[in-house]
């Protein structure tokens, strides 16, 4: 078993594994080459069995600004005196959303406003970047101005305060998807005020908060009671970590041979059947979307359905 860069977010592993029947290839989570924070992910290598995410299979990434557009939202917001909220996952999108906001400032295409950090988990990943430079496309010079820009809320006490100050200010906080954390007692403090914006910065699983609020429902359900949201709603699609379909097709066809199987799993059932689609009609090759709970045996030259060794579960 060998485990190479997926670019992503830090610390993302494809896996290649070698058996006496073959080698099977799974992707995790992966990156894209135009990401600002991470290194893009290694190129396929020659395999017999791939098994790919498809998170984004049935979409292209916006070819929009994405610092542009968050620089945008937090000058028009914090302008009229409002708060910013931006949830974001703790380990990745935080610190790509301070990498913007830090060039942002850095080119006065923000105003001079606070701007907190409240998670733990994202202040706690920052060392780890720190150790880890060759992971990521940070200089030294780059990765310390990022860390200047906010004040790193880490205490409850500090995150409460957070609720009292009003703004203008901006908040990144966890989780991304609105089911948990910090970033939940900020919303019912400040989700009721139009001045404010709650921006959305990633993907949003169907049934989580975060997506209902995409699709344009009001009220959200938070700590036993219904919060009313009048604050603006922003999505930035663009800042997504994850190769989108395009990315998908081309990162595989960096491979040295065909694979002789192609399973494709971690995504709505939509996007992992268009990305099949897509492999078929760019590439040629076969792949298929697996039933729920399948497993696949590889044996020599070919693979059966049915129980085994591999587990290739769809969504």
């Amino acid at each position: 078993m060998r485990f190479v860069p997926a670019g992503h977010i830090l610390g993302a592993a494809q896996v290649l594994v070698r058996t006496g029947d073959g080698r099977i290839h799974f992707t995790g989570d992966l990156g894209r080459v135009d990401d600002p924070l991470m290194r893009p992910p290694v190129a396929l290598e020659e395999t017999d069995v791939l098994v790919s995410e498809s998170t984004y299979g049935d979409r292209r990434h916006p070819q929009v600004d994405a610092a542009e557009a968050l620089g945008g939202i937090v000058t028009d917001v914090c302008r009229h005196g409002g708060v910013v909220l931006l949830p974001a996952f703790a380990v990745g999108r935080a610190e790509t959303l301070l990498l913007h906001l830090s060039r942002l400032r850095a080119r006065d295409r923000i105003p001079d406003v606070p701007i907190f950090l409240n998670s733990p988990m994202a202040v706690d990943a920052s060392e780890i970047y720190a150790r880890h430079p060759e992971e990521h496309r940070l200089s030294a010079v780059e990765f310390a101005a990022m860390y200047r820009l906010a004040t790193l809320v880490r205490s409850v006490d500090e995150s409460k305060l957070l609720n009292l100050r009003g703004g203008p200010a901006v908040i990144i906080s966890a989780s991304g998807m609105l089911e948990g954390g910090r970033i939940l007692h900020h919303i019912d403090a400040y989700g009721g005020d139009p001045r404010n914006a709650i921006v959305l910065t990633g993907f949003q699983a169907g049934g989580t908060r975060g997506a209902a609020l995409q699709r344009g429902e009001r009220v959200l359900r938070i700590h036993g009671k219904d919060v009313p949201i009048r604050a603006q709603v922003h999505t930035l699609e663009m800042l997504s970590a994850h190769a989108d379909a395009a990315q998908l097709v081309d990162w595989m066809g960096t491979a040295p041979t065909t694979p002789r199987s192609v399973y494709l799993t971690h995504g709505e059932p939509e996007a992992a059947d268009q990305l099949r689609l897509r492999i078929r009609r760019s590439l040629g090759w076969s792949a298929r979307v697996p039933e729920f709970g399948e497993t696949v045996t590889v044996t020599g030259a070919a693979e059966q359905a049915g129980s085994g060794r591999i587990s290739a579960t769809a969504p």
